[in-house]
């Protein structure tokens, strides 16, 4: 026996299966469990201003478990440890992940599994403790007023001019974000921001050779 074999024993010896009775597992899944549950709720009421998909917040749950449970099963022998990088290793997941929030709340469910299949319950615990203060301070922050979309049709594209001054009376800020012209006929999409959005409808309606006008709002991004 060689120096590089007592070095494989020793290195491997040092990393035999480690005994995890059942209770134990059984306890560390609870305790996973219910932190995962506590970022369910907390991703439930965050979202409840934009497109809450329960899919994804199921998910969320169900991920934290699953990487105690891995960090479980690496922690018992390096054989088994070396199989999952190789088997994780060719997974890949094509699922687009929209709203960087949605990110924010999957790396946090990772980091409660790895914190509790390690052992390290109080970090889980502060982590979440934290990023939930964290979260809910900033979303309360206030924020630019997000600006109206206003769409417009003109009988005559010539009275173009006179549709924009009129816009311009009763909006601090516009701007032309769309004009197609067609048969003598204008249409505009503007992106404005208007104190009297009522008043400012009722004068543009009454404009000779305006067919309609239309204001919607949206949720981008905001204009400061």
């Amino acid at each position: 026996m060689n120096f590089s074999d007592i070095f494989k024993k020793d290195f491997i010896a040092s990393y035999t299966s480690e005994n995890i009775s059942v209770p134990h597992i059984a306890a560390v899944l609870f305790i996973t469990a219910v932190i995962a549950c506590y970022i369910f709720i907390v991703y439930r009421l965050i979202t409840k201003k934009t497109f809450y998909s329960k899919n994804f917040n199921i998910s969320l749950a169900a991920i934290a478990v699953i990487t105690a449970a891995i960090i479980l099963a690496v922690q018992s022998s390096i054989v088994i440890s070396l199989g999952m990088v190789g088997a994780l290793s060719i997974v890949r997941f094509r699922t687009a992940i929209k709203e960087p929030l949605d990110l924010c709340f999957l790396f946090w469910s990772i980091a409660v599994g790895i914190c509790c299949g390690a052992h390290m319950t109080e970090v889980a615990l502060v982590l979440s403790a934290v990023l939930t203060m964290l979260v809910i301070v900033l979303d309360r922050l206030p924020v630019g007023r997000a600006p109206m979309i206003l769409v417009a049709n003109l009988g005559k594209s010539q009275k173009e001019p006179l549709f924009m001054q009129k816009v311009g009376e009763y909006c601090k800020y516009y701007k032309v974000k769309s004009r197609n012209i067609a048969g003598g006929r204008c249409n505009l999409v503007l992106e404005v921001r208007a104190a009297k959005e009522y008043e400012m409808m009722q004068e543009l309606e009454k404009m000779d050779d305006v067919e309609s006008v239309s204001l919607v709002s949206h949720d981008g991004e905001v204009t400061f």
